[in-house]
């Protein structure tokens, strides 16, 4: 269930995933939500390439220390891969 960043208070979130389009964000808060994970998506930019440098927006998606096992889970099962 997507929460705002006060719901976590102080807490270190880990970073779950970067969506770089709109339709892998949607799918993936589908996922967390159905599968009960309490989640925070923020935008924010991302640098892609090597040789040119682009940056683009993306939405990040953070979860508590304690629920990082079971999204990443979620996130394999539903055909996605976890940020390292």
């Amino acid at each position: 269930m997507r929460r705002d960043p006060e719901f976590f208070g102080e807490q270190e979130l880990t970073l779950l995933y970067v969506a770089q389009k709109l339709k892998q964000a949607l799918r993936l808060e589908q996922l967390l939500t159905d599968a009960g994970v309490e989640y925070l998506v923020e935008s924010d930019e991302y640098a892609v390439g090597t040789l040119f440098r682009r940056v683009r927006a993306g939405a990040f998606f953070y979860v508590a220390p304690d629920s990082d096992g079971a999204a990443r889970e979620v996130l394999r099962r539903g055909g996605f891969r976890p940020s390292p």
